[in-house]
């Protein structure tokens, strides 16, 4: 799948978002290893703390599957309802997340559907900590 095709369906996700405190809609596809696609979307809460981000969605997803191999994830995110002309970084615990199931070279498609820009794990995650 290509990196243009997985942030379309990233974007795509942003509508599946319940965001009524913050009104941040986020969505993130990740492409496994096998070629299957998880998405997810956040998913808030009034105490906040419940609060689940899109990317630790998709993942939890994707290993509830089975999955335990993955490629890259795409991550779309904006103001709910409207198109957004910025890019949406994963949060740290959500960094922490695909550090758990994924190496250093993981890459992360950030951006909109007319923007994409490409990181890898170890260049958003330095000096991570893992077992």
């Amino acid at each position: 799948m290509s990196d243009k095709e997985l942030m379309q369906l990233a974007v795509a996700e942003r509508n599946k978002s319940y965001c009524p405190y913050s009104g941040f809609s986020v969505g993130a596809a990740l492409l496994c290893s096998d070629g299957s696609v998880f998405c997810g979307a956040n998913i808030e809460n009034a105490s906040f703390s419940p609060t689940v981000c899109a990317e630790r969605v998709a993942f939890f997803s994707a290993v509830n599957a089975g999955k335990r191999e993955f490629v890259k994830i795409a991550i779309a995110g904006g103001k709910k309802g409207e198109k957004s002309d910025s890019i949406c970084a994963p949060c740290g615990v959500c960094r922490q997340v695909m550090n758990e199931f994924c190496n250093e070279d993981f890459r992360i498609l950030l951006g909109t559907e007319e923007e994409l820009k490409s990181y890898t794990l170890g260049e958003i995650l330095p000096l991570s900590f893992k077992l």
